[in-house]
């Protein structure tokens, strides 16, 4: 019987790897509005760290209650500490709770394999204190 690669190993690909491109690990949910459109709130400080614009989709990974989400980011005052689920996704979260913001990108192969993320830990009060760029996140 003959032996063959395994495809996934260094097969080329044509189309994009979606790959992960930033993160903000634990952050505190600080509040939320049900009577909004939607999005999460965030941090000037946060967003520029983790290197997020306003109206990039994220995905808010609630270490809480075990939800996930999808939404985008609006932009909240810098050093305000903010982050707020606002619209629907409100009903996924409690001030308090712990969250994960984590936003992807598409990337040819080779981009995708010299892609070092960037991951953004906070404090108590959502400010910074770690900012890395890592292969494994």
């Amino acid at each position: 019987m003959k032996k063959t690669a395994s495809a996934h190993r260094s097969a080329p690909t044509d189309g994009f790897r979606v790959m992960l491109k930033s993160k903000i690990h634990r952050a505190t949910l600080t509040s939320k509005a049900l009577d909004y459109e939607g999005s999460i709130g965030l941090d000037r400080r946060l967003m520029d760290a983790a290197d997020l614009l306003a109206g990039e989709q994220v995905h808010v990974l609630n270490v809480n209650t075990g939800s996930r989400l999808i939404t985008y980011v609006i932009e909240a005052s810098r050093g305000s500490g903010t982050v707020m689920l606002n619209g629907p996704a409100a009903r996924l979260g409690e001030p308090g709770d712990l969250v994960v913001i984590i936003a992807y990108g598409h990337y040819t192969d080779a981009a995708a394999r010299r892609l070092a993320p960037r991951i953004v830990y906070v404090d108590k009060n959502n400010i910074p204190v770690v900012r890395t760029r890592s292969r494994a996140a």
